[in-house]
Protein backbone atom coordinates (compact mmCIF):
# COMPACT_ATOMS: atom_id res chain seq x y z
CA UNK A 1 0.00 0.00 0.00
CA UNK A 2 1.18 3.25 -1.51
CA UNK A 3 1.74 5.80 1.41
CA UNK A 4 0.14 9.04 1.73
CA UNK A 5 2.44 11.97 1.01
CA UNK A 6 2.97 15.57 1.85
CA UNK A 7 2.08 16.84 -1.70
CA UNK A 8 -1.53 15.58 -0.95
CA UNK A 9 -1.76 16.65 2.80
CA UNK A 10 -0.61 19.53 1.64
CA UNK A 11 -2.97 19.95 -0.87
CA UNK A 12 -5.86 19.04 1.71
CA UNK A 13 -4.49 22.43 3.63
CA UNK A 14 -4.65 24.62 0.66
CA UNK A 15 -7.89 23.65 -0.55
CA UNK A 16 -9.36 24.32 3.18
CA UNK A 17 -7.63 27.36 3.17
CA UNK A 18 -9.49 28.29 -0.23
CA UNK A 19 -12.40 26.94 1.53
CA UNK A 20 -12.79 29.62 3.63
CA UNK A 21 -10.23 28.16 6.75
CA UNK A 22 -8.07 30.66 8.59
CA UNK A 23 -5.92 27.72 9.27
CA UNK A 24 -5.41 24.19 8.38
CA UNK A 25 -3.65 20.98 10.01
CA UNK A 26 -4.23 17.70 7.80
CA UNK A 27 -3.03 14.17 8.93
CA UNK A 28 -2.45 10.93 7.29
CA UNK A 29 -2.24 7.53 9.44
CA UNK A 30 -1.79 3.99 7.77
CA UNK A 31 -1.46 0.99 8.92
CA UNK A 32 -0.99 -2.91 7.69
CA UNK A 33 -1.15 -5.47 10.37
CA UNK A 34 -1.28 -9.31 10.13
CA UNK A 35 -2.52 -11.33 13.26
CA UNK A 36 -2.44 -14.95 13.76
CA UNK A 37 -3.65 -16.74 16.70
CA UNK A 38 -3.70 -20.76 18.34
CA UNK A 39 -5.48 -22.49 20.86
CA UNK A 40 -4.91 -26.69 21.81
CA UNK A 41 -2.70 -26.88 18.76
CA UNK A 42 -5.01 -25.59 15.80
CA UNK A 43 -5.10 -22.34 14.36
CA UNK A 44 -7.61 -20.63 15.70
CA UNK A 45 -7.75 -17.28 14.12
CA UNK A 46 -6.51 -15.09 11.60
CA UNK A 47 -6.76 -11.28 10.77
CA UNK A 48 -5.19 -9.16 8.45
CA UNK A 49 -5.82 -5.40 8.00
CA UNK A 50 -4.84 -2.08 5.87
CA UNK A 51 -5.94 0.91 6.67
CA UNK A 52 -5.68 4.27 4.91
CA UNK A 53 -7.39 7.31 6.77
CA UNK A 54 -7.06 10.80 6.75
CA UNK A 55 -7.88 13.54 9.75
CA UNK A 56 -8.56 17.52 8.85
CA UNK A 57 -8.66 20.36 11.35
CA UNK A 58 -9.61 23.57 10.63
CA UNK A 59 -10.20 26.93 12.28
CA UNK A 60 -11.94 29.89 11.27
CA UNK A 61 -10.98 32.49 13.35
CA UNK A 62 -11.09 30.85 17.14
CA UNK A 63 -13.60 28.00 16.26
CA UNK A 64 -12.20 24.66 15.10
CA UNK A 65 -14.06 21.62 13.39
CA UNK A 66 -12.37 17.97 12.95
CA UNK A 67 -13.15 15.54 10.47
CA UNK A 68 -11.94 12.34 9.17
CA UNK A 69 -12.21 9.81 6.66
CA UNK A 70 -10.86 6.83 4.76
CA UNK A 71 -11.78 7.55 1.17
CA UNK A 72 -8.89 9.82 0.11
CA UNK A 73 -10.29 10.43 -3.39
CA UNK A 74 -10.93 14.11 -4.98
CA UNK A 75 -14.04 14.00 -4.50
CA UNK A 76 -14.46 12.37 -1.32
CA UNK A 77 -11.69 15.14 0.07
CA UNK A 78 -13.53 18.17 -1.59
CA UNK A 79 -16.23 16.48 0.55
CA UNK A 80 -14.26 16.16 3.92
CA UNK A 81 -13.19 19.59 3.55
CA UNK A 82 -16.34 21.83 2.89
CA UNK A 83 -17.86 19.70 5.97
CA UNK A 84 -15.10 20.63 8.09
CA UNK A 85 -15.04 24.58 7.14
CA UNK A 86 -18.44 24.40 7.72
CA UNK A 87 -18.99 22.71 10.67
CA UNK A 88 -15.78 25.35 12.21
CA UNK A 89 -18.19 28.09 11.36
CA UNK A 90 -20.58 26.76 13.23
CA UNK A 91 -18.55 25.43 16.47
CA UNK A 92 -18.72 27.68 19.79
CA UNK A 93 -15.56 30.47 20.01
CA UNK A 94 -12.30 28.50 21.99
CA UNK A 95 -10.27 31.42 23.05
CA UNK A 96 -7.59 29.31 23.61
CA UNK A 97 -7.62 27.11 19.73
CA UNK A 98 -5.04 27.32 17.15
CA UNK A 99 -1.97 25.51 16.00
CA UNK A 100 1.36 25.42 17.68
CA UNK A 101 3.16 28.54 17.62
CA UNK A 102 5.51 28.60 14.22
CA UNK A 103 8.92 29.46 16.93
CA UNK A 104 7.72 25.75 18.91
CA UNK A 105 7.66 23.69 15.62
CA UNK A 106 10.39 20.94 14.86
CA UNK A 107 11.14 22.43 11.29
CA UNK A 108 14.29 21.20 9.42
CA UNK A 109 15.44 17.88 9.40
CA UNK A 110 13.67 15.25 12.15
CA UNK A 111 15.70 12.76 14.36
CA UNK A 112 15.79 9.37 13.27
CA UNK A 113 14.54 6.84 16.05
CA UNK A 114 15.07 3.58 14.60
CA UNK A 115 11.60 2.27 14.83
CA UNK A 116 11.14 0.81 11.51
CA UNK A 117 12.06 -3.02 11.07
CA UNK A 118 11.00 -3.52 7.24
CA UNK A 119 11.09 -7.17 8.11
CA UNK A 120 7.47 -8.55 7.37
CA UNK A 121 7.17 -11.96 8.08
CA UNK A 122 4.31 -14.24 6.99
CA UNK A 123 1.40 -16.05 8.17
CA UNK A 124 3.26 -18.88 8.61
CA UNK A 125 6.27 -17.76 10.36
CA UNK A 126 3.16 -15.97 13.02
CA UNK A 127 1.70 -18.99 13.43
CA UNK A 128 5.08 -21.37 13.65
CA UNK A 129 5.73 -18.84 16.52
CA UNK A 130 2.47 -18.52 18.49
CA UNK A 131 2.42 -22.71 18.00
CA UNK A 132 5.93 -22.76 19.91
CA UNK A 133 4.77 -20.36 22.77
CA UNK A 134 1.19 -22.17 23.12
CA UNK A 135 3.22 -25.96 23.21
CA UNK A 136 5.65 -24.21 25.64
CA UNK A 137 2.85 -23.03 28.06
CA UNK A 138 1.54 -26.59 27.70
CA UNK A 139 4.44 -28.22 28.56
CA UNK A 140 4.74 -26.49 32.26
CA UNK A 141 3.82 -29.10 35.29
CA UNK A 142 -0.17 -28.24 36.09
CA UNK A 143 -0.70 -26.43 33.13
CA UNK A 144 -4.03 -28.44 31.97
CA UNK A 145 -5.25 -26.39 29.27
CA UNK A 146 -5.00 -23.21 27.39
CA UNK A 147 -6.36 -19.79 26.21
CA UNK A 148 -3.95 -19.77 22.85
CA UNK A 149 -1.45 -18.08 22.28
CA UNK A 150 -1.05 -15.06 19.35
CA UNK A 151 1.53 -13.51 17.38
CA UNK A 152 1.27 -10.26 15.16
CA UNK A 153 3.40 -7.82 12.51
CA UNK A 154 2.36 -4.09 11.78
CA UNK A 155 3.71 -1.46 9.81
CA UNK A 156 2.02 2.57 10.17
CA UNK A 157 3.14 5.37 8.50
CA UNK A 158 2.18 9.02 10.01
CA UNK A 159 2.32 12.48 8.36
CA UNK A 160 0.86 15.70 9.34
CA UNK A 161 1.20 19.10 7.65
CA UNK A 162 -0.03 22.38 8.84
CA UNK A 163 -0.77 25.98 7.61
CA UNK A 164 1.85 27.19 10.00
CA UNK A 165 4.71 25.93 7.98
CA UNK A 166 5.35 22.24 9.58
CA UNK A 167 5.65 19.24 7.45
CA UNK A 168 7.02 15.89 9.16
CA UNK A 169 6.78 12.36 8.62
CA UNK A 170 7.52 9.14 10.60
CA UNK A 171 7.17 4.97 10.39
CA UNK A 172 7.12 2.50 13.06
CA UNK A 173 7.22 -1.13 12.76
CA UNK A 174 5.59 -3.57 15.71
CA UNK A 175 5.88 -7.20 16.37
CA UNK A 176 4.19 -8.90 19.72
CA UNK A 177 4.13 -12.36 20.59
CA UNK A 178 1.82 -13.53 23.53
CA UNK A 179 0.81 -16.65 25.43
CA UNK A 180 -2.32 -17.66 28.03
CA UNK A 181 -2.07 -20.99 30.33
CA UNK A 182 -4.69 -22.13 32.67
CA UNK A 183 -3.14 -24.17 35.43
CA UNK A 184 -5.41 -26.81 37.36
CA UNK A 185 -5.69 -28.93 40.50
CA UNK A 186 -7.99 -29.92 43.11
CA UNK A 187 -8.10 -26.38 44.68
CA UNK A 188 -9.33 -24.49 41.17
CA UNK A 189 -7.78 -23.04 38.21
CA UNK A 190 -5.88 -20.38 37.66
CA UNK A 191 -4.53 -18.28 34.74
CA UNK A 192 -0.95 -17.09 33.34
CA UNK A 193 0.21 -14.40 30.60
CA UNK A 194 3.08 -13.43 29.24
CA UNK A 195 3.75 -11.41 25.85
CA UNK A 196 6.08 -8.77 24.70
CA UNK A 197 5.62 -6.19 22.09
CA UNK A 198 8.67 -4.51 20.30
CA UNK A 199 9.51 -2.71 17.40
CA UNK A 200 12.00 -4.56 16.05
CA UNK A 201 12.06 -8.49 15.31
CA UNK A 202 15.16 -9.02 16.29
CA UNK A 203 14.36 -7.74 19.68
CA UNK A 204 11.43 -9.99 20.46
CA UNK A 205 12.28 -12.65 23.55
CA UNK A 206 11.90 -16.76 22.66
CA UNK A 207 8.78 -17.81 21.79
CA UNK A 208 9.75 -20.90 24.20
CA UNK A 209 10.86 -18.84 26.95
CA UNK A 210 7.72 -16.32 26.60
CA UNK A 211 4.87 -19.58 26.42
CA UNK A 212 6.99 -20.81 29.75
CA UNK A 213 6.33 -17.67 31.46
CA UNK A 214 3.20 -18.53 30.88
CA UNK A 215 2.36 -21.37 32.06
CA UNK A 216 5.19 -20.93 35.23
CA UNK A 217 3.04 -17.42 36.38
CA UNK A 218 -0.36 -19.91 35.91
CA UNK A 219 1.13 -22.54 37.94
CA UNK A 220 2.38 -20.58 40.72
CA UNK A 221 -0.97 -19.26 41.36
CA UNK A 222 -2.75 -22.44 41.90
CA UNK A 223 -3.85 -22.77 46.02
CA UNK A 224 -4.69 -19.10 46.09
CA UNK A 225 -6.11 -18.17 49.58
CA UNK A 226 -8.20 -15.42 50.91
CA UNK A 227 -6.88 -12.93 53.72
CA UNK A 228 -8.67 -11.26 56.50
CA UNK A 229 -8.17 -7.47 55.98
CA UNK A 230 -5.57 -5.54 57.18
CA UNK A 231 -2.52 -3.29 57.04
CA UNK A 232 0.48 -3.89 55.85
CA UNK A 233 3.68 -3.49 53.21
CA UNK A 234 2.59 -3.69 49.46
CA UNK A 235 4.95 -4.39 46.64
CA UNK A 236 4.09 -3.78 43.01
CA UNK A 237 5.82 -6.40 41.36
CA UNK A 238 7.51 -4.13 38.09
CA UNK A 239 5.44 -5.58 35.03
CA UNK A 240 2.81 -4.03 36.13
CA UNK A 241 4.03 -1.28 38.36
CA UNK A 242 4.37 1.34 35.67
CA UNK A 243 0.22 1.60 36.62
CA UNK A 244 0.68 3.18 39.45
CA UNK A 245 1.88 6.18 36.93
CA UNK A 246 -1.28 6.44 35.41
CA UNK A 247 -3.35 7.91 38.15
CA UNK A 248 -0.40 10.47 37.74
CA UNK A 249 -0.35 11.38 34.13
CA UNK A 250 -4.08 12.69 33.99
CA UNK A 251 -3.05 14.72 37.57
CA UNK A 252 -0.42 16.76 35.78
CA UNK A 253 -1.81 17.28 32.33
CA UNK A 254 -2.67 20.33 31.20
CA UNK A 255 -6.03 19.90 30.60
CA UNK A 256 -6.68 18.63 34.38
CA UNK A 257 -4.92 21.72 35.94
CA UNK A 258 -6.77 23.93 33.79
CA UNK A 259 -10.13 22.70 35.06
CA UNK A 260 -8.89 22.84 38.55
CA UNK A 261 -9.59 18.81 38.83
CA UNK A 262 -6.16 17.31 40.18
CA UNK A 263 -5.41 16.24 43.40
CA UNK A 264 -1.64 17.34 42.69
CA UNK A 265 -2.60 21.12 41.04
CA UNK A 266 -1.30 23.41 43.59
CA UNK A 267 2.05 20.67 44.17
CA UNK A 268 4.11 22.05 41.00
CA UNK A 269 8.03 22.66 42.24
CA UNK A 270 7.06 20.98 45.13
CA UNK A 271 7.91 17.31 46.70
CA UNK A 272 5.35 14.57 45.82
CA UNK A 273 7.96 11.77 45.82
CA UNK A 274 10.78 11.11 48.20
CA UNK A 275 14.16 12.36 46.75
CA UNK A 276 14.98 8.58 45.40
CA UNK A 277 12.16 8.66 42.75
CA UNK A 278 13.02 10.35 39.11
CA UNK A 279 10.16 9.70 36.47
CA UNK A 280 11.55 10.83 32.61
CA UNK A 281 9.53 10.81 29.52
CA UNK A 282 12.07 10.26 26.56
CA UNK A 283 9.82 10.25 22.76
CA UNK A 284 13.40 9.91 21.73
CA UNK A 285 14.18 6.60 23.09
CA UNK A 286 15.72 4.45 20.22
CA UNK A 287 12.89 2.08 19.20
CA UNK A 288 10.76 3.19 21.63
CA UNK A 289 6.98 2.21 21.74
CA UNK A 290 6.08 5.35 22.68
CA UNK A 291 8.65 7.12 20.39
CA UNK A 292 7.98 10.09 17.84
CA UNK A 293 10.53 12.50 16.19
CA UNK A 294 7.99 15.45 17.36
CA UNK A 295 4.78 15.24 18.82
CA UNK A 296 1.43 15.32 17.45
CA UNK A 297 1.12 18.88 16.42
CA UNK A 298 4.37 19.35 15.14
CA UNK A 299 6.12 20.74 18.01
CA UNK A 300 9.69 20.36 19.11
CA UNK A 301 9.91 17.08 21.99
CA UNK A 302 12.67 15.54 23.77
CA UNK A 303 14.02 13.39 27.01
CA UNK A 304 12.61 15.55 30.20
CA UNK A 305 11.91 14.60 34.28
CA UNK A 306 8.54 14.93 35.21
CA UNK A 307 9.55 14.20 38.79
CA UNK A 308 13.51 15.04 39.70
CA UNK A 309 14.52 13.93 42.78
CA UNK A 310 11.11 13.93 44.14
CA UNK A 311 10.25 17.09 42.71
CA UNK A 312 7.13 17.75 40.31
CA UNK A 313 8.61 19.56 37.01
CA UNK A 314 6.56 20.46 34.83
CA UNK A 315 2.75 20.10 33.81
CA UNK A 316 2.22 17.97 30.53
CA UNK A 317 1.16 21.12 28.26
CA UNK A 318 -0.24 20.98 24.33
CA UNK A 319 -0.69 23.95 22.40
CA UNK A 320 -4.68 24.62 23.71
CA UNK A 321 -3.93 24.00 27.74
CA UNK A 322 -0.61 26.00 27.55
CA UNK A 323 -2.53 29.24 26.25
CA UNK A 324 -4.85 28.53 28.98
CA UNK A 325 -2.54 28.43 31.50
CA UNK A 326 -0.34 31.08 30.25
CA UNK A 327 2.43 28.71 29.52
CA UNK A 328 4.53 27.29 26.50
CA UNK A 329 3.80 23.73 25.13
CA UNK A 330 6.06 20.92 26.51
CA UNK A 331 5.42 18.79 23.26
CA UNK A 332 3.30 16.59 24.78
CA UNK A 333 0.27 16.95 22.10
CA UNK A 334 -1.50 13.37 21.31
CA UNK A 335 -4.20 12.77 18.99
CA UNK A 336 -5.46 10.35 16.76
CA UNK A 337 -7.87 11.64 13.47
CA UNK A 338 -11.29 12.39 14.94
CA UNK A 339 -10.36 15.06 17.60
CA UNK A 340 -8.36 17.73 18.38
CA UNK A 341 -5.43 17.18 20.25
CA UNK A 342 -5.16 16.31 24.24
CA UNK A 343 -1.85 15.51 26.41
CA UNK A 344 0.06 11.92 26.73
CA UNK A 345 3.62 11.00 27.29
CA UNK A 346 5.68 9.19 24.91
CA UNK A 347 8.74 6.67 26.77
CA UNK A 348 7.51 7.25 30.36
CA UNK A 349 9.84 5.65 32.88
CA UNK A 350 10.19 5.53 36.74
CA UNK A 351 13.88 5.44 37.47
CA UNK A 352 15.30 2.23 39.09
CA UNK A 353 16.43 2.09 42.93
CA UNK A 354 19.44 0.14 44.39
CA UNK A 355 17.72 -2.72 46.35
CA UNK A 356 16.47 -6.02 43.89
CA UNK A 357 12.69 -7.12 44.52
CA UNK A 358 13.92 -10.03 46.79
CA UNK A 359 15.29 -7.16 48.85
CA UNK A 360 12.43 -5.29 49.29
CA UNK A 361 10.45 -7.69 50.08
CA UNK A 362 13.16 -9.30 52.67
CA UNK A 363 13.05 -5.08 54.22
CA UNK A 364 9.06 -4.99 54.58
CA UNK A 365 9.03 -8.86 56.74
CA UNK A 366 5.31 -9.41 56.20
CA UNK A 367 3.03 -7.98 53.08
CA UNK A 368 1.73 -8.50 49.78
CA UNK A 369 3.33 -9.32 46.50
CA UNK A 370 1.18 -8.07 44.04
CA UNK A 371 1.12 -9.47 40.38
CA UNK A 372 -2.30 -8.77 39.05
CA UNK A 373 -4.46 -5.87 39.14
CA UNK A 374 -7.75 -4.94 37.71
CA UNK A 375 -10.90 -2.48 38.01
CA UNK A 376 -8.70 0.55 39.32
CA UNK A 377 -11.00 3.29 41.11
CA UNK A 378 -10.08 6.58 41.34
CA UNK A 379 -10.70 10.22 42.89
CA UNK A 380 -9.18 12.43 40.78
CA UNK A 381 -9.50 15.53 42.85
CA UNK A 382 -8.70 13.71 46.23
CA UNK A 383 -6.14 11.12 45.10
CA UNK A 384 -8.33 8.49 47.01
CA UNK A 385 -6.95 5.40 44.67
CA UNK A 386 -7.97 1.62 45.08
CA UNK A 387 -7.48 -1.41 42.77
CA UNK A 388 -8.21 -5.28 42.93
CA UNK A 389 -5.51 -7.67 42.65
CA UNK A 390 -4.18 -10.88 43.35
CA UNK A 391 -0.49 -11.82 44.21
CA UNK A 392 1.80 -13.75 46.95
CA UNK A 393 1.83 -13.08 50.81
CA UNK A 394 5.22 -13.06 52.09
CA UNK A 395 6.17 -13.20 55.63
CA UNK A 396 9.79 -13.28 57.41
CA UNK A 397 11.06 -11.87 53.99
CA UNK A 398 9.85 -14.43 52.14
CA UNK A 399 7.22 -15.92 49.29
CA UNK A 400 4.97 -17.91 51.68
CA UNK A 401 1.25 -18.45 49.49
CA UNK A 402 -0.83 -17.22 46.15
CA UNK A 403 -3.69 -14.68 47.55
CA UNK A 404 -6.76 -13.19 45.33
CA UNK A 405 -9.84 -11.71 45.62
CA UNK A 406 -7.96 -8.69 47.51
CA UNK A 407 -8.09 -4.97 46.96
CA UNK A 408 -5.20 -2.42 48.16
CA UNK A 409 -6.38 1.38 49.07
CA UNK A 410 -4.96 4.27 49.70
CA UNK A 411 -4.16 8.42 48.92
CA UNK A 412 -1.41 9.02 46.20
CA UNK A 413 -0.73 11.66 47.65
CA UNK A 414 0.49 9.48 50.67
CA UNK A 415 1.18 6.72 48.43
CA UNK A 416 3.24 8.35 45.88
CA UNK A 417 5.44 10.15 49.13
CA UNK A 418 6.83 6.44 50.81
CA UNK A 419 6.70 4.89 47.58
CA UNK A 420 10.43 2.84 47.61
CA UNK A 421 11.57 2.00 43.64
CA UNK A 422 13.54 -1.21 43.33
CA UNK A 423 16.36 -2.41 40.59
CA UNK A 424 14.77 -4.54 38.53
CA UNK A 425 13.82 -1.93 35.64
CA UNK A 426 12.82 -3.74 32.46
CA UNK A 427 11.67 -2.30 29.35
CA UNK A 428 8.31 -4.00 28.55
CA UNK A 429 6.85 -0.91 26.90
CA UNK A 430 5.95 2.60 26.69
CA UNK A 431 5.41 2.56 30.64
CA UNK A 432 8.11 1.35 32.57
CA UNK A 433 8.84 1.10 36.41
CA UNK A 434 10.67 -1.48 38.58
CA UNK A 435 9.16 -3.22 41.49
CA UNK A 436 7.78 -0.76 44.06
CA UNK A 437 7.42 -0.89 47.49
CA UNK A 438 5.07 0.89 49.65
CA UNK A 439 5.53 0.42 53.41
CA UNK A 440 1.88 0.92 54.42
CA UNK A 441 -1.43 -0.13 52.62
CA UNK A 442 -5.02 -0.61 53.55
CA UNK A 443 -5.77 -4.35 52.24
CA UNK A 444 -8.94 -5.61 52.36
CA UNK A 445 -9.83 -9.53 51.85
CA UNK A 446 -12.54 -11.49 53.86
Amino acid sequence: MAAMDENLLNDVVKAALAAGADAAEAVSAERRALSIAVRLGELEEVEREEARDLGLRVFVGRRQATVSGSDISAEARAKLIARAVAMAKLAPEDPYAGLADRDLLALGAHADLDLYDPTEPDPETLEAKARVAEDAARAVPKVTNSDGASASWSAAHWAMVTSGGFSGVHRASGFSLGASAIAGDETGMENGYEGRSVRWQADLPDAQAIGAEAGRRAAARLGARKIASTTAAVVFENRLAASLMGPLIGAISGPSIARGTSFLKDKLGQAVFGAQVTITDDPHRRRGLGSAPFDDEGVVNGPRALIEAGVLTTWLLNSASARQLGLTSTGHASRGLAGPPGVGTSNLTLQPGVRSQAELIKDAGTGLLVTSMFGPSLNGNTGDWSVGCSGFWFEGGELAYPVAEITVAGNLIDIYGRLVPGSDLEIRGSANAPSLLVDSLAIAGL
